[in-house]
């Protein structure tokens, strides 16, 4: 059974936990505790290092996942960075996604509006 657990900050599309499933094996996939959370997705700006402020999430991880599963990391990039080292230290295979982006423009009442929709494409290994 392979187990991804989620280190982001968004809910995973219909489209990405089909790929995980499909290309991975991924049968099950892991939220972290609204605690956890919280602290993944609110990185403080001025902290110049992590290695304290991470040790939670790491705990988390070498508490509960086995060797093998699957980690997706997307956030801060130096949480990442330190998240992926740990990870691949601990046996784990951590993974980002891939999109394309589509930017369109509308013009509303005279200004131009840019929105961009991301789309998933596929898993990758860091």
């Amino acid at each position: 059974m392979k187990q991804m657990f989620l280190l982001f900050s968004h809910k995973l599309t219909p489209t990405q936990e089909a790929d995980a499933k499909a290309t991975l094996g991924v049968d099950k996939f892991i939220a972290l505790p609204n605690d956890l959370q919280k602290l993944w997705s609110n990185i403080p700006p001025q902290l110049e290092n992590l290695e304290e402020y991470l040790k939670p999430l790491k705990e988390y991880l070498k508490t509960n996942a086995k060797s093998e599963d699957y980690v997706l990391i997307q956030g801060d990039f130096g949480g990442c960075y330190n998240m992926v080292n740990f990870v691949k230290s601990i046996g784990l295979i951590p993974i980002h996604s891939t999109t394309t982006r589509d930017v369109i423009e509308k013009t509303v009442n005279g200004k131009v509006e840019k929105f961009s929709r991301f789309e998933h494409v596929i898993f990758r290994k860091y």
